[in-house]
């Protein structure tokens, strides 16, 4: 009997991939948790009851498969018709169905249509959904202090404003730094390929560019309910843009894609804006406060327009800091990419946690 030698069973490009390592999510207890961004306040009691509500013999029944409802209501709150939004399981699912739709395949090529192009340091799921997507990756990096390079200057740093698809993340992720709209929108006039503006931090900036994804038929902006809303739990985000693109992600966009009761929280949470707006001034004055606490303690701290701050601590190295704080349960969050392995990315928890987080870095750099 002659046995054959069997075919790999796993693509070469799976088997080069290095997968997005999302943060830890640990079972300690008694542990602060303050490496992934999650909002330290819980959904409005609103939401909670909607939810509640929603648990019963529906269950047995699919979602809605457009997610209707919620389209109507982000519509009017963005003053676009829904035929301008497309909602998904989370924005990382959007992204990915952008690079899905958006650039031909093509990873040895360095031609624009085959190009997703994004900041670097930025979200480091960009480079893995463009090499699961066949296309050819290009990281620009940003200034020293994670401000965008001049408009003029992009082109010598590598900037192709023919990419199929360029990923910005406004405000920036990880250094916390708010981009203005301004900038962006002479980036986004000069860009011919599509642009997608990720604005899953925006409600703790001091602007948006929302007005973008209005005026320029090739320009996406990517909101999310997980950061500012208390839903990471439920994965709800959407896209807005110009009905031509967002009919092509929704050719290629997984149908019932939305759980039933992310769409009950989302469209609950939208009922009650002010009692998270309360929370978004809560947490940015918590921001500022812990900012001058640990400038004070000799950290350098980036100014931040996220619900985070990226910060460079004194006395030894931010790998050890993190193995310190992790010790005395508090958990933070380390990068090892040379740009911002100085540094250590903390969450804004709680006024309690953030004290708690304070008077221990006091403890550890005396």
């Amino acid at each position: 009997m002659v046995v054959r030698a069997r075919r790999p069973l796993i693509r070469p490009l799976v088997q080069r991939l290095h997968a997005y390592v999302p943060g830890e999510q640990p079972k300690i207890p008694g542990l602060i948790k303050l490496n992934t961004n999650e909002n330290p306040y819980p959904p409005s009691p609103k939401v909670l009851a909607a939810v509640k509500a929603a648990v019963d013999c529906r269950f047995r029944l699919y979602p809605n498969p457009t997610s209707s409802a919620l389209r109507e209501k982000l519509a009017k709150l963005h003053g676009c018709a829904p035929e301008n939004i497309i909602v998904g399981n989370g924005s990382d699912e959007l992204l990915a169905l952008a690079t899905r739709t958006f650039v031909e395949p093509s990873p040895k090529s360095k031609v624009s249509s085959a190009t997703v192009q994004f900041f670097s340091p930025s979200y480091s799921l960009y480079p893995v959904l463009a090499e699961i997507a066949g296309a050819h990756t290009n990281a620009v990096p940003l200034n020293a202090d994670f401000t965008l390079p001049a408009l003029a200057a992009l082109p010598k740093q590598g900037w192709d404003f023919k990419a199929a698809l360029s990923l910005i993340t406004t405000p920036n992720a990880p250094s916390g730094r708010g981009y203005s709209t301004a900038e962006l929108g002479a980036l986004c006039t000069k860009s011919q390929g599509v642009v997608v503006l990720d604005e899953a931090y925006v409600d703790f900036a001091r602007e948006n560019a929302m007005a973008l994804a209005v005026k320029h038929p090739h320009v996406l902006v990517s909101r999310t309910f997980s950061k500012a809303y208390s839903l990471c739990f439920q994965r709800v985000g959407y896209f807005v843009g110009h009905a031509d693109l967002i009919a092509a992600l929704d050719k290629v966009r997984d149908s019932y894609n939305v759980n039933g009761l992310g769409q009950v929280a989302a469209l609950a949470t939208l009922d009650d804006l002010p009692h998270y707006r309360r929370n978004f001034r809560r947490i940015i004055a918590t921001r500022e406060q812990v900012t001058r606490e640990l400038t004070g303690l000799g950290w350098t701290v980036l100014p931040s327009q996220t619900n985070f701050l990226l910060a460079r601590p004194p006395r030894f190295p931010a790998e050890e800091w993190l193995a310190k704080l992790r010790a005395r349960k508090l958990l933070v969050r380390w990068f090892k990419y040379p740009a911002v392995r100085d540094y250590l990315r903390i969450t804004i928890g709680s006024e309690a946690e953030m004290k708690t987080f304070v008077q221990t870095a006091r403890q550890l750099a005396t």
